[in-house]
């Protein structure tokens, strides 16, 4: 088991399992900033990057709901990408209070060459699993994931 969380008779099965998860958020998480420092990016605007499509790009309110983040915290890593050029805003047609966010071509460039350098660092990090294991792994962690939003939206 992981060498920061000591077990003992009292832990439950369940906390044992979320600090796993956990620490291994952490860890992939460190993995991941390392890679994107490479190319002045946060996890969050990697994020961001990888939400836009090359066409109509997305809502600034629909962005802030896939990230779980506030507003005004969307709005700050919309205003960075911005300033570096690789978003660009434009007013919702229908809605005078809403912003469409969509890639620029300097943002789509940049996006795909992160994208390539970000794959090749997850697999060599998580190499250390069979593809089975792999898939089997994906499976298990897409079920709960699936169970925790549905329970997150139930409050």
């Amino acid at each position: 088991m992981s060498d920061s969380f000591a077990l003992d008779e009292s832990t439950s099965l369940s906390h044992q399992s979320y600090r796993l998860v956990h620490d291994i958020y952490v860890v992939l998480d460190a993995g991941d900033r390392l890679v994107l420092s490479q190319y002045d990016l946060t996890s969050s605007q990697y994020r961001v990057l990888t939400l836009l499509d090359d066409q109509s790009g997305k809502r600034l309110t629909d962005l802030s709901d896939m990230l779980l983040c506030a507003r005004s915290t969307i709005t700050r890593l919309i205003d960075n990408l911005e300033s570096r050029g690789l978003v660009h805003r434009r007013d919702d047609a229908d809605d005078r209070r809403a912003q469409w966010v969509a890639l620029t071509p300097i943002g789509i460039d940049l996006r795909e060459r992160v994208i390539a350098v970000h794959e090749r660092s997850l697999e060599q990090r998580l190499e250390t699993l069979m593809p089975e294991e792999q898939n089997m792994l994906r499976i298990m962690l897409d079920k709960m994931l699936t169970t925790l939003r549905t329970d997150l939206n139930k409050r």
